[in-house]
């Protein structure tokens, strides 16, 4: 049984189209798992890579193998953590498995994986922006507004946006990136030079531009919607509101 969604409640992806994630979907539904504990495992997947990143980032005892090891294991618990967010979805509304809590389930686990990773993670860029700015927390308190600034929207105009460039997809992207990027490095100058410091700045730069970047972009796009309502109906709006 195939159910349609509230139209703007879901983020369009385009891996939900394709042949595999859809046969994925299909039999993981068979397996009887239900979408709320595949919710659930994407916070496991979070917790495991915030753990190995955390501890990369107080422990000088690694050899460069061993470090480049934790940062692919990390790596990978990243795409997994996505790949839940992709599967519980799909088993949800195209495999019909929706269940009444299924909203809170979507969500709050995600915002709880955010808060994770990105503290975990912001730990490797040292002091940047400051000793008193943690990039981490920074991001973090970012990635929890882009998301209620999307819900806001959902309230005020019945159309949740997901646009970036930013959004939870991207911002494990550049996670994922750093880790790649920094195995690759400690294999080759090992854990204690500088320049796996600068893999990690360079990543939060961009996540935490981009994230007032979708703050201001999903906030703007209310107003438009709002505007555009309010004219519909018939109500005046003042030139410069």
């Amino acid at each position: 049984m195939e159910l349609n969604p509230t139209p703007g409640a879901r983020r369009e992806l385009t891996s939900r189209n394709q042949p595999w994630a859809q046969k994925l979907a299909r039999r993981v539904a068979d397996t009887g798992i239900t979408p709320n504990t595949i919710s659930l495992f994407s916070v496991f997947f979070s917790a495991g890579a915030a753990y190995l990143l955390g501890w990369l980032s107080i422990s000088r005892d690694w050899s460069g193998g061993s470090a480049a090891l934790c940062y692919l294991i990390a790596a990978v618990c990243i795409q997994l953590r996505l790949l839940c967010n992709l599967l519980d979805g799909m088993v949800a509304v195209e495999c019909g498995k929706k269940s009444a809590t299924g909203g809170i389930f979507n969500e709050a686990p995600d915002r709880l994986a955010d808060v994770m990773l990105l503290v975990a993670a912001g730990r490797l860029a040292g002091d940047f922006p400051g000793p008193h700015l943690p990039p981490g927390w920074i991001a973090a308190v970012l990635a929890m507004g882009t998301a209620y600034i999307r819900a806001l929207g959902g309230t005020l105009t019945g159309t949740q946006n997901f646009m970036g460039p930013m959004a939870k997809q991207h911002r494990m992207f550049w996670l994922t990136l750093a880790c790649l990027v920094s195995a690759a490095v400690v294999v080759k100058v090992g854990p204690a030079g500088p320049q796996v410091l600068w893999v990690w700045v360079a990543a939060f730069s961009w996540i935490l531009l981009g994230s007032v970047v979708t703050c201001a972009r999903r906030l703007k796009e209310i107003a438009r919607l709002m505007k555009s309502q309010a004219a519909a109906a018939g109500v005046p709006v003042p030139p410069s509101s």
